[in-house]
């Protein structure tokens, strides 16, 4: 092929020509404005640069780099030329510039390899290194639960690194869309320790925790359950059966935690005598604090109802380790409540169409059942004092000095309670 001056409008002359196969057969085309520098175009359309020259009287061609238009483009026609120069001053230097470039290269180190911390590995270092040494237990297991259910699936093979603050917004109003706001702020502050001590060891720059958070994550729940509610959930607990439904009736009858009771050994209660007591001890306590709850008499009549599976838990279906599930658990009660709520419908002038249920969660039978004792006249602090709150009404040096359990107290709301929910639920139907 003659040579000829390349520039950029030929470049683009035979870049449109390549796209378009109008090249057969492997061809070089020289530039005149450089000797030794060609362009070679491939039958499949891509092209590079090529510099012939010679060398201890052979014919030797060594190739300099790919060629592309636009932005892209490594090698333009002027870093072309460029290296064509010097590759020639090599050669008249009387070296092989091919071997030149190969030892220069071989001079180069290796970069090292970027090193991934996958968020999975680092979760565990941090349950390893902080949550099981800072933690009380039944922190640290409530802690690995949302650990485990609400961060790792999401995020377990990324890189720590890329985590971004619209990742930890789209996480946690993902979480309260679902109607678990609580959840979501739980979860934050889980994030935030988590990448806060990533910090001080250095794994990541900064905590992508976005400083405090939207009302729909951090909002507290204030939701109580209607009388018309409460009767429909003791039914569905009856009809659902063991072990979730003497599991939803002893947290609406003695408004503890869920964990509390989910995970209690038998060896917590004292079901003999005429004071029947459960006995919370620190370690799976929220507080730290021993807490003692008075057992009703319908308690202890659910309790006593309990199939015995093992020697250990007070409910647990493997006799090894306490009941779980409870997602799958609650949906199945909300099934079983619409269900009756429906089927009551249909003596009423409402049509089972129409009966709609509004969503609650386990912890709304905590709040449902303080709520029950403040309407029925029990005092704010005794009702603190049966939920246990660390913060109340009692606070500062009195708090510290009163060792006062207000037991006989507990035991008479709980009892009032319970035999509200009992008035309740003998109702044979809401009233429409």
């Amino acid at each position: 092929m003659a040579k000829s001056v390349l520039n950029q409008k030929k470049l683009e002359a035979i870049a449109k020509s390549a796209a378009a196969k109008g090249y057969s057969a492997r061809t070089e085309i020289p530039d005149a404005g450089q000797p030794g520098l060609y362009l070679v175009v491939q039958p499949s359309g891509s092209m590079s640069w090529a510099f012939r020259y010679r060398h201890a009287g052979r014919p030797r061609k060594m190739t300099i780099g790919p060629f592309v238009l636009g932005e892209d483009a490594t090698f333009t026609l002027a870093k072309a030329r460029e290296a064509a120069q010097e590759a020639s001053r090599i050669v008249s230097d009387g070296r092989d510039p091919a071997e030149v470039r190969e030892e220069e290269q071989a001079q180069v180190p290796e970069p090292e390899p970027i090193k991934v911390d996958l968020v999975g590995d680092v979760l565990d270092e941090f349950v390893k290194r902080h949550v099981k040494k800072k933690n009380r237990e039944s922190t640290q297991t409530n802690t690995i639960s949302f650990i485990d259910k609400r961060i790792r699936p999401e995020w377990k093979d990324r890189d720590v690194r890329t985590i971004t603050k619209r990742d930890v917004v789209k996480l946690l109003d993902d979480i309260a869309d679902s109607g678990a706001p609580e959840s979501a702020a739980r979860v934050r502050a889980i994030l935030s320790k988590f990448f806060n001590w990533a910090v001080d060891r250095d794994i990541v720059d900064a905590s992508p925790v976005p400083k405090g958070s939207t009302a729909k994550q951090g909002a507290s729940r204030e939701r109580v359950l209607t009388d018309q509610e409460v009767r429909l959930v003791w039914l569905a607990c009856e009809k659902v059966g063991w072990p979730f439904g003497p599991l939803v009736k002893l947290l609406l009858l003695t408004g503890q935690r869920r964990n509390e009771v989910a995970h209690a050994p038998r060896s917590e209660f004292e079901l003999g005598g005429n004071n029947q007591l459960w006995t919370i001890p620190p370690e799976r306590s929220k507080n730290g604090k021993e807490h003692l709850v008075p057992l009703t008499s319908l308690v202890v009549e659910v309790i006593s109802g309990l199939p015995k599976i093992g020697e250990t838990y007070l409910l647990s279906t493997t006799g090894e380790s306490p009941i779980s599930g409870f997602s799958r658990a609650k949906k199945a009660i909300d099934a079983e409540m619409l269900k009756i709520a429906k089927e009551e419908a249909l003596g009423s002038i409402l049509s089972p169409d129409d009966v709609k249920l509004e969503g609650w969660t386990l912890h709304d039978l905590r709040r449902s059942a303080a709520s029950g004792m403040a309407r029925l006249g029990v005092p704010v602090h005794v009702v603190e004092a049966v939920l246990n709150h660390q913060s109340g009404t009692i606070k500062g040096v009195a708090k510290i000095y009163n060792r006062y359990e207000y037991l006989d107290e507990k035991r008479q709301a709980l009892a009032d309670w319970a035999e509200m929910v009992q008035r309740i639920t003998a109702r044979d139907q809401a009233p429409v």
